[in-house]
C-alpha cells in the first residue's frame, strides 16, 4: 500500500470532521471583529444595517452579517478654503476659514451624505457670507471672534443631522482688495489728521483756560492783598483817631513829626558820598519830636 492510498483511506474516513473543522474556524474568523480605538464599523445584513461596532471584541452572525463600512472618528481638519464676502457697507473681502470635525455617529454620516468634506466646505461657506453680510466692515475686523462663535453655533446646528460634530470652525483672515484697502489708508490718515487737529485744539483751549485762572487766582490774590492793606489801614488810623481823641493835637503832630525824621534818616542811608541838603523845617520837626517824646516820657 502507497502513501496516496493511505492518505486517502484517511482523508475518506475522517472526511467530515475535518470539513467540520474548517467550517468551524472560517466562522469563528468571520464572526470574530476586533476594532481598533480609533474607529467605528457599520455591520449590514442583506444591505440593511444591523449594528455599529465599538472599539474591542465583537461578534457579529457569520454569512449574513458583514461590516460594510470601517469609519474613523478621529478629529479630521478640512483644507483651508477662501470664499468671497460682501458686507452690509458693500465691500468685498475674501476670507480664509478652517474648519475640525470629528464623525460620532457613523451610522447617519454613511447613510445620510456623500461627500462629508464637500458638504462641510459648502455649509461653512455659505454661513460665513450670510454672517459677513449682515456686518459691515469694521464690526467685521474689530468683532472677529462674535463671528467665529456666530459660525461655529450654525454649522454644528446644519451638520448634526449627518453625525458630525465641528469641534473648531475658525476665521485665520480676512483680506481686502487693493484699491479697498488703499481707501481704508486714505481715510484712516484723515482720521488721524482730525484727530491731531482736535488734539492741538483742545490743547490751545485748555492752556487758555488755565492761563485765564492765573489770571483770576493772580486778582483775587492780589485783592485779598489790598483787602488786608486796608484794614491794617484802617486800623491805624483808628489807633492814631483814638490817640487824638485821648491826647488832643500833640498825638498828631508827634506822628507827623516822627514820619519826617523817618524820611530823612531814609535818604541819609544812601550807598558812597552823597549831599544832603535838609531843609530848615526837618531841624524843627527834629526837636519838635524829642520835645514830644521827653514830653511823653
Amino acid at each position: 500500500m502507497d502513501f496516496g492510498q493511505v492518505v486517502g483511506e484517511l482523508i475518506g474516513g475522517n472526511g467530515v470532521l475535518l470539513a467540520l473543522a474548517v467550517f468551524v474556524i472560517l466562522c469563528v474568523m468571520l464572526g470574530v471583529r476586533i476594532v481598533p480605538q480609533s474607529e467605528k464599523h457599520v455591520v449590514e445584513r442583506f444591505g440593511r444595517l444591523r449594528a455599529v461596532l465599538g472599539p474591542g471584541i465583537n461578534f457579529i452572525v457569520p454569512f449574513l452579517d458583514r461590516v460594510a463600512h470601517k469609519i474613523s472618528i478621529l478629529e479630521r481638519q478640512l483644507p483651508n478654503a477662501m470664499q468671497d464676502a460682501i458686507t452690509a457697507d458693500n465691500v468685498l473681502v475674501k476670507v480664509e476659514t478652517s474648519v475640525f470635525y470629528r464623525i460620532t455617529e457613523p451610522e447617519k454620516t454613511v447613510y445620510r451624505i456623500r461627500d462629508v468634506d464637500g458638504a462641510i466646505a459648502t455649509t461653512v461657506a455659505g454661513i460665513v457670507r450670510s454672517e459677513i453680510g449682515k456686518m459691515e466692515l469694521d464690526q467685521v475686523q474689530s468683532n472677529r471672534s462674535e463671528l467665529i462663535d456666530r459660525v461655529r453655533e450654525q454649522v454644528a446646528a446644519m451638520v448634526d443631522d449627518w453625525g458630525i460634530e465641528v469641534t473648531r470652525a475658525e476665521i485665520l483672515d480676512v483680506n481686502l482688495d487693493e484699491a479697498t484697502r488703499a481707501a481704508m489708508l486714505q481715510q484712516l490718515n484723515a482720521e488721524r489728521a482730525r484727530r491731531a487737529q482736535v488734539t492741538e485744539a483742545e490743547g490751545k483751549k485748555r492752556a487758555v483756560e488755565l492761563n485765564a485762572d492765573a489770571e483770576l487766582y493772580a486778582a483775587e490774590q492780589e485783592a485779598k492783598a489790598r483787602r488786608v492793606l486796608a484794614d491794617a489801614e484802617a486800623y491805624a488810623t483808628g489807633v492814631i483817631a483814638e490817640a487824638i481823641k485821648q491826647n488832643g493835637l500833640e498825638a498828631a503832630q508827634y506822628q507827623v513829626a516822627l514820619k519826617q525824621v523817618e524820611a530823612l534818616t531814609a535818604v541819609g542811608q544812601g550807598a558812597g558820598k552823597q549831599t544832603v541838603i535838609v531843609p530848615a523845617q526837618a531841624l524843627e520837626a527834629f526837636g519838635d519830636a524829642f520835645r514830644m517824646l521827653k514830653g511823653r516820657s
